[in-house]
């Protein structure tokens, strides 16, 4: 049994042509709305209080009264106001289309029109302001153009992270990695006025564009290696070419040559047309110990990770919150089984335990999985993990929250997609409740 007369929305139809008001009425019954005639302006007013419906249609050129006046008598009622009208005629005017709107018009139709256009807009009415919660609606509205809605705003934090950078290898652009971004490694953190930045890969470009409104000021980077996609956009960071810049760059003791040299290998006139020579900046460079290193309020630890060359993961301590960054490290190198038997005591989990124990109790692991388990089969020994190597890593470790980087280039922002479901598929497998996200370019928190 359908809604009875009482439930169903009411709708007149004010036309002063019977044929059409028939027609109308007829369309919009059999579209399951109850609903009256009225062939002049006063019957329509009369309809108006008597039949008390939920939405006029109304003409323009009615006989006894304009559209106009009916409109505004409607809108001026405290008792019918919140009625819609939508307004029907061939006079489209500028004039009476702006005035049918100035005296609250719902919308204006101009004649002929196709039934589906009518039913469209009765539609779009009962959509936005239905019967029901209209006056509420209104009373919320007018609230919020008065001020008294809750506004909150972001208050200035103590300290922040950003990914500028969350490729590996190569740097990529196109359609198909907006979602993502296509700039490689290059992570900010900040906090009490300090500032720290991992790895310089082509993300950096943009960072050293946005530091520039701030003036010169000492700027710590460290590097997880020196890979292309780890270092290739320091010759693009306009600060390192500005006289009153102070640059620390750290990196691991056990690199294959003195990290100066490394640097300053990538400037060399075979390469690009600005040398070291031309950087103004005061540029240092440090082989770090054992030792973290306190930048501010915020401390700074190391740990290698099993990738081709001394590469290394970074931990930031700082109140109330502990980041770790390792974009490049093959978890359980060579392991293709379930992630699921990689215990504490599973001997890829022992030979890895200093990275284990270094990563305990992290709020938030920014850690890689580059390869889908069907692509790392071919890829064993190039120094990044698979995705349920990775998964087994976080089952291990169990941090608060991990934010997959180093995104391969091959994959798009659909692969990604999809890459990502599986992943959280895995770690429900594993009854693991560590949320999940991929890293992208631009990707900001405050802390």
């Amino acid at each position: 049994m359908g809604p009875s007369i009482e439930q169903k929305r009411r709708i007149l139809v004010a036309y002063d042509v019977d044929v059409l008001s028939e027609l109308i009425s007829t369309l919009l019954s059999n579209d399951g709305f109850a609903t009256e005639i009225a062939n002049d302006g006063e019957e329509a007013l009369e309809k108006v209080e008597s039949f008390g419906p939920d939405l006029v249609i109304l003409d323009l050129m009615m006989p006894k009264m304009h559209g106009l006046d009916i409109l505004k008598k409607i809108k001026s009622d405290p008792a019918t106001r919140d009625i819609g009208v939508i307004i029907c005629s061939t006079k489209t005017f500028k004039t009476e289309i702006d005035q049918a709107y100035e005296y609250g018009a719902h919308e204006f139709l101009a004649k002929p029109f196709q039934e589906e256009e009518l039913l469209s807009a009765v539609h779009r009415f009962f959509a936005s302001v239905a019967s029901s919660n209209s006056r509420e609606g209104a009373r919320q509205i007018q609230a919020a153009i008065e001020g008294d809605v809750y506004r909150p705003k972001i208050e200035p934090p103590n300290g922040s992270m950003r990914l500028w950078g969350t490729r590996g290898s190569i740097p990529i652009s196109g359609p198909k990695c907006v979602r993502h971004g296509g700039n490689t490694a290059c992570l900010e953190m900040q906090h009490n006025g300090e500032r720290i930045i991992i790895d310089a890969g082509s993300g950096i470009r943009d960072l050293g564009q946005a530091l520039l409104s701030e003036g010169p000021q000492t700027l710590h980077i460290f590097i997880t290696h020196t890979h292309w996609d780890h270092i290739q956009g320091f010759p693009f960071f306009v600060p390192a070419f500005i006289k009153g810049y102070n640059i620390n760059l750290y990196a691991s003791p056990n690199l294959d040559k003195d990290l100066e040299s490394i640097f300053k290998g990538q400037l060399d006139r075979a390469y690009f047309p600005v040398q070291m020579e031309d950087m103004q900046a005061d540029l240092n460079f440090i082989h770090f110990g054992e030792d973290p290193i306190q930048i501010g309020d915020m401390e700074v630890s190391w740990e290698y990770t099993v990738h081709p060359s001394a590469t290394v993961g970074y931990k930031i301590k700082m109140p109330g919150r502990t980041v770790a960054f390792v974009p490049d490290n093959e978890f359980a190198k060579g392991y293709l089984g379930r992630p699921h038997d990689i215990t504490m005591d599973h001997e890829l989990a022992v030979i890895n335990l200093k990275l284990i124990n270094f990563l305990q109790d992290v709020d938030v692991l920014i850690h890689e999985a580059q390869y889908p388990n069907e692509e790392y089969i071919n890829k064993i020994g190039w120094g990044h993990s698979s995705l349920s190597n990775a998964c087994a890593l976080v089952n291990l470790v169990q941090p608060k929250r991990w934010i997959i980087t180093h995104h391969d280039p091959m994959h798009d922002d659909d692969f990604l997609r999809d890459k990502l479901n599986i992943t959280r598929q895995m770690l429900r497998e594993l009854d693991i409740t560590v949320p999940v996200e991929h890293a992208f370019d631009g990707m900001i928190e405050y802390l």
